[in-house]
């Protein structure tokens, strides 16, 4: 079975192809090639200023920690969903520059037969925890409530999203204008920043469907009917080897496989401020590598040819995916980050101050590529797993 065969069933894209077209004659904003729709200033009219709104969900990331969380009991694990959610709103917002001042809400749908009122008070109290953390790094973020609803007839068990509103100068907008002979330097999606508690095995809130589906063993789709759509073939549920519980370790750490998958999505926010306090002069484009993976930054290039030839190594979590997959290594990279979910599109003599900047937070970073001219917009990866072309 083919890759896109077994996603379609699945009920998922890894490109979105039916999104991108039902949206493709809306306004693009203020800035057309900007990472985020940006809007007027709708509050005062300022033409100095602008506006952003963003949502995003955790996806189907809360169906595995649903079923993580019964198997072991380990309420902590929603933590990590909130978390989830949340970056996947300021990340995007933070591309364009807007990483302070940013009013938060969330959306919260449950099934109560099925999800506790502490798994909700664990959500909530997390995001706060979360948003205070921040702080410490001049990063100021406003919680303004939100809305828990009881839609079992709906959501087979927990939806958790978050939107987000910010306001800030026209002057300090990044649109992306990524230029030839720019270089790219990406920053590490794994291990264990500074401002992490733990190793991160770098998974975002991206390819969770095929993810939890292709390593886990079938077990859970009889114990976890709930966990999963019922109109889906069996033949590509839990179709893979291993148990939540299993143990790998991995730079001396010892955690479970479901930790590792449940990795909450890194959160750049504190070097992505420093850049732009310290280097915005010399950035020309950032990309927040979410859905389409290693290929998202064709969607914000123009007559340009991204050359990606000196990856960061492929950490443990996506060989492990590939391996108990089958996914070819093309694929793979349109729908995971694959070690590396920030990139700087940048003057070749500002990059080993981003580099260092990124390694002070205990990030690995180096220059992964190149950009050069072509007919049209191309990413080119060549990787120990071969070369591809989209």
């Amino acid at each position: 079975m083919t890759d896109l065969k077994r996603y379609d069933l699945r009920g998922v894209s890894s490109s979105k192809d039916e999104v991108h077209q039902a949206i493709k004659h809306l306004d693009k904003g203020l800035y057309p090639m900007a990472f985020c729709k940006i809007l007027p200033d709708v509050s005062t009219g300022d033409q100095n200023y602008c506006s952003l709104m963003h949502a995003d969900t955790a996806g189907t990331k809360t169906s595995l920690a649903y079923i993580y969380w019964k198997e072991t009991g380990n309420i902590d694990v929603w933590a990590g969903i909130s978390q989830d959610s949340i970056v996947m709103n300021l990340d995007d917002m933070a591309c364009v520059g807007c990483y302070d001042q940013i009013i938060l809400s969330s959306t919260i749908g449950r099934n109560k037969n099925l999800i506790t009122g502490e798994v909700i008070a664990k959500l909530i109290q997390s995001t706060v925890d979360f948003t205070e953390n921040l702080k410490q790094y001049g990063i100021n973020i406003h919680l303004a409530g939100g809305e828990t609803a009881d839609v079992g007839d709906i959501v087979r068990s927990v939806d958790v999203g978050f939107t987000a509103y910010g306001r800030m100068q026209r002057s300090k907008v990044l649109e992306n204008n990524i230029q030839t002979n720019n270089v790219v330097v990406g920053l590490a999606s794994y291990g264990q920043a500074t401002y992490e508690t733990m190793y991160n095995g770098g998974m975002g809130s991206n390819g969770l469907t095929s993810a939890r589906h292709d390593v886990f063993k079938h077990d859970y789709a009889s114990k976890y009917p709930e966990s999963f759509d019922p109109s889906i073939p069996e033949s590509v549920v839990y179709t893979g080897s291993k148990s939540l519980t299993d143990k790998i370790e991995i730079e001396g750490v010892e955690m479970t496989i479901g930790e590792l998958v449940l990795s909450p999505t890194r959160t750049y926010l504190p070097v992505i401020k420093q850049l732009f306090d310290q280097y915005r002069e010399g950035i020309t484009g950032m990309i927040h590598c979410t859905g389409g993976g290693q290929i998202k930054v064709k969607k914000f290039i123009k007559n340009k040819r991204v050359v990606k030839d000196n990856l960061l190594p492929i950490p443990p979590l996506f060989n492990l995916i590939q391996q108990e997959s089958g996914t070819e290594w093309k694929e793979m990279y349109e729908v995971f980050n694959m070690g590396h979910r920030l990139e700087v599109y940048c003057d070749a003599a500002y990059a080993e101050r981003i580099i260092n900047l990124s390694k002070s937070f205990n990030i690995d970073a180096q220059i992964i590529g190149y950009v050069e001219d072509c007919e049209g917009e191309e990413v080119h990866i060549h990787s120990p797993k071969g070369k591809f072309e989209y």
